[in-house]
């Protein structure tokens, strides 16, 4: 359901946490929620104030990386789609009016260290999305170097799919595949060393694109969020365990305690894990953001 304040506008989709509203032919006014998803699926419950933290988490990183690659942000402000005063004062801190582009089907994961469904994939085969990798790591191990391993974007309650770097040439072509890899991981690379400084690694991340009408390629959705990435405390860093993190990892190994089969519907969550994650958010935006 579109949010109240937004009924004269056209829900043109809703994801796992974002729903996005049509503008006009070149602009897109995207609500960042409290939903939390884990294991591809949404929860019952939300997160209080989770969308407002990200939502400020990615317009640092966004002014932070646009030396690097254009991005979807504007300076419209959000007053043209809301002119109801009360209704801008309740989600300005969590909506932006973003340029309309073409998304990329794909999601550009960068790992740096061995876990998730990487780790799974190392453990079986030995390597991840065909990438070999030294015999012998254990879990949470940092990688030599980073790798690219993309998925597939899946519909809402849907799981994205691990695919081979072949198989995104196939999907998008070999120039924009190679421009989205390289960019990934330079994105990946110089963001982790500026995390590193202030406490926290980032263990593996995603990052969507999408372009414009001349074929320019623009970093879009959310960046190096906490729902976006692993993050975790150096402090509390080990290999041989999946570590705290600052993220919904926290959520992920509460629910694999579970007896739940990872599809819809989506256990309760009781509310001193809400309330730990919810301080999580806040901790990893304080940590990335403070001057």
């Amino acid at each position: 359901m579109p949010h109240p304040a937004l009924s004269h506008l056209p829900l043109i989709h809703q994801g796992k946490v974002r729903d996005s509203y049509a503008l006009d032919a070149h602009h897109l006014l995207i609500v960042t929620t409290d939903r939390l998803s884990a294991f591809d699926v949404v929860l019952p419950q939300t997160i209080p104030g989770k969308g407002e933290v990200l939502t400020r988490i990615t317009d640092f990183w966004l002014a932070r990386t646009r030396h690097l690659i254009p991005n979807h942000q504007t300076d419209i402000p959000l007053t043209t789609a809301l002119p109801d005063s009360t209704a801008c004062t309740t989600l300005c801190d969590r909506a932006r009016i973003v340029k309309r582009l073409q998304p990329v089907p794909i999601e550009a994961i960068v790992r740096g260290y061995l876990i998730g469904s990487g780790w799974q994939d190392y453990q079986r085969t030995g390597n991840i999305c065909g990438i070999d990798l030294p015999a012998g790591l254990p879990q949470a191990a940092r990688l030599p170097e980073p790798i690219y391993t993309p998925s597939s974007k899946a519909a809402v309650g849907a799981h994205d799919e691990n695919i081979n770097y072949a198989t995104t040439e196939q999907l998008i072509g070999s120039t924009l595949a190679q421009q989205i890899r390289d960019i990934s991981l330079h994105l990946y690379c110089e963001s982790a060393a500026y995390a590193l400084e202030r406490g926290i690694i980032i263990a593996d991340t995603k990052f969507e694109f999408g372009l414009d009408d001349t074929g320019q390629l623009h970093l879009i959705d959310e960046v190096l969020t906490p729902d976006a990435s692993r993050f975790w405390p150096v402090a509390g860093y080990q290999t041989g365990i999946s570590p705290p993190s600052f993220d919904k990892q926290f959520v992920r190994d509460y629910l694999e305690t579970l007896d739940w089969p990872k599809t819809p519907p989506g256990p309760d969550l009781p509310s001193e894990i809400i309330a730990k994650t919810a301080a999580k958010y806040h901790e990893a935006e304080q940590r990335l953001t403070r001057a």
